[in-house]
């Protein structure tokens, strides 16, 4: 886990999802957020840290509404193939025939995608039904699942400061009865600026509730949700040095107005600039940040090829240095992704690269079926 600064001394905020085993360092790479507000997805498997104390009566009633939101929850769990890793988070229920609300970052990567809903303790496989990066919001759609429970979904625009919210989640990634977490909105409309930590590429979440709620790292996803048991948040990030086992003095949701409304656009099969359906073209290539010598010129140079894939197939290896995709000049690792955003597995794509002796090259490549983004 890396951390940063914020205007609060001893904090890192960070991604509370989890994820375990080796990752590779480059453009599959974990994000780090960094900034006024900072937030980080977790490297590392490790131990929860503790949820902070609250009085026994606080606990009590966060308990019954927690009784009566639970079965509305799902466990996400993905297998990021090309990190050897995985990720946990958690999922809100939106209809009963299984469409999945999480966070984007939750699936950053996924090549499988397995969904417990809580409700009746089944799991079954899931599929990307769209997302939006920006937004870090995605919609599951989980195969062969109907009469599932759903959330309640408030209203977020008449959250107040100082209002009693309970987070709900897969807290420490180990299913099961979501954890429960009490505190109070802190203060909203709060933004946080987020930083790839290969690419330097930076991407702000803004509009968020803060709360006090101690969140950890699989609650990505999870409800947060007001005394009378109605969802006004999505938790995406938490504050403070959760690295360091001293677990975490607050956290950030999305609106679920906003979420929600995302949502419906991915279900209704509404693409946009910024909504994506289905999976992603791949084009099966690892690339890092290069600044050429007294240029300052960023350049996306390929560091790893993923064996039968488009890349592999044109001809790339690593050393290679890509310099345009469909036409549009590529600056950054982070330009590669976005660039290949709007395409889908089978879409055509003209790539154009140098190799290291200067040499040109261009191919018209297929794009596969790519991990989520």
């Amino acid at each position: 886990m890396r951390g940063g600064s914020r205007d609060e001394p001893g904090a890192a905020p960070r991604r509370p999802h989890r994820r375990g085993g080796l990752a590779v360092a480059a453009a599959w790479a974990v994000l780090v957020l960094a900034a006024t507000l900072v937030a980080a997805l977790a490297l590392n498997s490790r131990p929860a840290a503790p949820r902070t104390a609250v009085p026994h009566g606080a606990v009590s009633r966060a308990s019954a509404v927690a009784a009566a939101v639970d079965p509305g929850l799902a466990d996400v769990v993905c297998t990021l193939g090309y990190q050897y890793a995985t990720s946990a988070g958690t999922g809100l229920v939106l209809t009963s025939s299984g469409e999945v609300l999480t966070n984007n970052h939750v699936i950053d990567g996924a090549t499988v995608v397995e969904v417990t809903d809580v409700g009746n303790g089944r799991t079954y496989p899931a599929t990307v039904a769209g997302y939006d990066q920006a937004l870090d919001i995605a919609v599951l759609k989980l195969m062969g699942a109907s009469g599932l429970k759903t959330v309640t979904l408030g209203v977020s625009a008449k959250v107040t400061i100082g209002e009693a919210v309970i987070a709900l989640g897969n807290a420490g990634g180990k299913g099961g009865t979501p954890s429960v977490a009490v505190g109070e909105v802190t203060s909203v409309n709060e933004s946080i600026t987020a930083t790839d930590a290969a690419t330097h590429a930076s991407e702000q979440l803004t509009g968020l509730i803060r709360t006090s709620v101690p969140l950890q790292s699989g609650d990505s996803g999870g409800p947060l949700v007001t005394a009378a048991g109605t969802v006004i948040g999505m938790d995406t990030a938490a504050s403070t040095g959760y690295e360091f086992g001293s677990g975490s003095a607050g956290g950030f949701a999305i609106p679920i107005g906003r979420a929600a409304a995302i949502a419906a656009q991915i279900e209704s099969a509404r693409a946009s600039a910024t909504v994506h359906l289905g999976a992603p073209g791949f084009l099966g290539v690892q690339v890092a940040l290069y600044v050429v010598p007294f240029s300052f010129r960023a350049e996306a140079v390929v560091v790893g090829i993923v064996p039968g894939l488009p890349a592999a197939k044109a001809g790339l290896v690593p050393g290679d240095v890509i310099v345009s995709i469909a036409g549009h000049a590529v600056a950054s690792p982070s330009s590669v992704q976005a660039l290949l955003g709007p395409y889908h597995p089978g879409d055509r794509v003209n790539v154009a690269w140098r190799d290291f002796a200067g040499r040109a090259h261009t191919a018209t490549v297929v794009l596969a079926t790519g991990p989520a983004v």
